[in-house]
């Protein structure tokens, strides 16, 4: 089974979002697959910006935190972690209202590095962010 979980790995990812950015931002995981990981994020107070839309940076952390948990699906859990190595985002269309919907998808799954595409999009399924994150897989830090 290539897209099995183990259930820890998904309780840890569930109690891991306390009191963390992902709380803070309301950010929700709804797809949780080794080569698919979905999140939305409410556009409100918490991720606008001054001129009343999505803030670019609440994107950003939307699409590294989908990012760094299906590199963390990917991986040895127990063993070893996965860290932001660089992401790039191009904003493409303004949101004022409503949900975003972030996927994240492979691009290459390698045994030190792994890159993920992005996509997020508006309740009417259009394209406003695309970003490519690239995180290192790296020995546990005890």
């Amino acid at each position: 089974m290539p897209n099995s979980i183990d259930p820890q790995i998904i309780e840890l990812i569930q109690n891991d979002s306390e009191d963390s950015l992902s709380q803070h931002l309301g950010i929700k995981f709804i797809t949780l697959q080794k080569d698919c990981v979905q999140a939305t994020m409410p556009v409100d107070q918490r991720t606008k910006q001054r001129f009343g839309i999505l803030h670019g940076g609440a994107s950003v952390a939307l699409a590294e935190t989908v990012a760094s948990v299906a590199g963390w699906l990917n991986i040895d859990f127990q063993k070893e972690a996965v860290v932001g190595l660089e992401i790039n985002a191009n904003h493409l269309r303004s949101v004022r209202t409503g949900l975003v919907t972030a996927t994240a998808t492979p691009i290459k799954l390698g045994k030190l590095i792994h890159v993920w595409n992005i996509e997020i999009k508006n309740e009417l399924n259009e394209l406003t962010c695309i970003s490519r994150c690239t995180l290192a897989v790296i020995d546990k830090i005890k």
